[in-house]
């Protein structure tokens, strides 16, 4: 075979691998354009906490300066959006750090969720954010008593993948039905935070936003809090990408993959403890209450349009993206809870999914 033949091969396999990766038809060009314009957002905003973070670099780094500049660009398009907008919240980092929040969240919670929901654990996430919430508790007791100026995110995203590994190992090793084990550490965890947070107040000063943590407010977002996520979101989509195809096949065929000798054990550790990881995270934006919303509600969205399990994925992603930003826009134009508007919002794409499908099941289910 000549040079030029075998040249000619790989460039034919070349676009045609292209040609299947950008669709044949509107509705495949449409997804795929969706996917980009949300991985350049997320890119954006991944750059914003970035700048944010590089702006009080030691001197020694020589960074700082040009890291200043740059977040001011943000802050002037912020301005800009304020004036023909009629707002005045664009122009602070706070709030382009709930953005930045709120997209990273948009895209691994529906991430995340594809998995649980078509695994038929949706009632996981809730009992993850009520893990999380004691986690709260442990942290603001932990941080009134010590004096600690650590992140409280921290303390409650290690006590979150404690108890999702113990979630793991109570249902492996109980004989009850299955969501018996969620529905106590459901109610557990959320009791144990609410006397830790009750008991603390008797004995320490607590700066407590109750109702912040539980139906989600931009104002709790913290410096900390958007670096977190946007790390975890980096870790997330990097594990999902690695671990997709095991993923995948436990998804649909759990027997065959202990058959085929996978670890199912591990890679259901592995997602529980993602499913914590994007819990935590989402917790500022939504609160506990209605974090789990946005681990399920995108997915069911797609899955009443998709034909497949990866179109799921990718239709969950931008669906979940709409949500967040439609519903950050209707929070700040009304003066309303961030985690009730984006669930609202969620809620009505999936009517009109429902309504536009005419399916009576989801096809991607099976």
């Amino acid at each position: 075979m000549s040079l030029d033949t075998r040249t000619e091969e790989q460039v034919e396999r070349s676009s045609s691998r292209l040609a299947w990766f950008l669709g044949d038809s509107t509705r495949e060009r449409l997804e795929f354009g969706g996917i980009v314009v949300t991985g350049l957002l997320a890119t954006l905003m991944i750059g914003f906490i970035l700048l944010d973070w590089l702006r009080f670099a030691p001197e020694w780094a020589a960074v700082g300066p040009y890291a200043a500049v740059a977040f001011e660009q943000f802050r002037i398009v912020g301005a800009w959006m304020d004036v023909y907008l009629g707002t005045n919240v664009f122009r602070h980092p706070f709030m382009w750090r709930a953005i930045a929040t709120g997209v990273l969240i948009g895209i691994v919670a529906p991430l995340v969720g594809t998995y649980l929901v078509h695994r038929q654990m949706a009632l996981i996430g809730e009992t993850l954010a009520h893990t999380a919430f004691a986690g709260v508790a442990v942290g603001l007791l932990f941080i009134a008593v010590t004096g600690w100026h650590g992140s409280l995110l921290l303390v409650a995203l290690v006590v979150s993948a404690l108890g999702a590994i113990g979630l793991q190992r109570l249902t492996d090793r109980t004989n009850t039905y299955g969501d018996v084990p969620i529905a106590i550490v459901l109610s557990g965890s959320f009791a144990v935070g609410t006397l830790l947070i009750s008991w603390g107040r008797d004995f320490a000063a607590m700066a407590i936003d109750i109702e912040g943590f539980l139906f989600g407010s931009l104002a709790i977002v913290t410096v900390e809090g958007a670096r977190m996520v946007a790390v975890l979101t980096v870790a997330v989509v990097a594990v999902v990408a690695v671990t997709y195809k095991q993923l995948l096949f436990i998804t649909f065929d759990e027997q065959a993959a202990r058959v085929a000798r996978l670890n199912v054990d591990r890679y259901n550790t592995l997602l529980i403890v993602m499913t914590a990881v994007v819990v935590v995270g989402a917790m500022q934006i939504l609160g506990v209450i209605l974090v789990a919303a946005m681990l399920v509600i995108p997915v069911a969205t797609a899955s009443q349009l998709a034909h497949s399990f990866r179109e799921t994925l990718y239709l969950s992603i931008i669906f979940g993206q709409i949500a967040i930003l439609g519903g950050l826009a209707f929070s700040i134009a009304a003066s309303l809870p961030p985690g009730g508007a984006i669930v609202v919002v969620a809620i009505g794409f999936y009517l009109l999914a429902i309504a536009f499908s005419g399916r009576s099941t989801a096809i991607s289910m099976h």
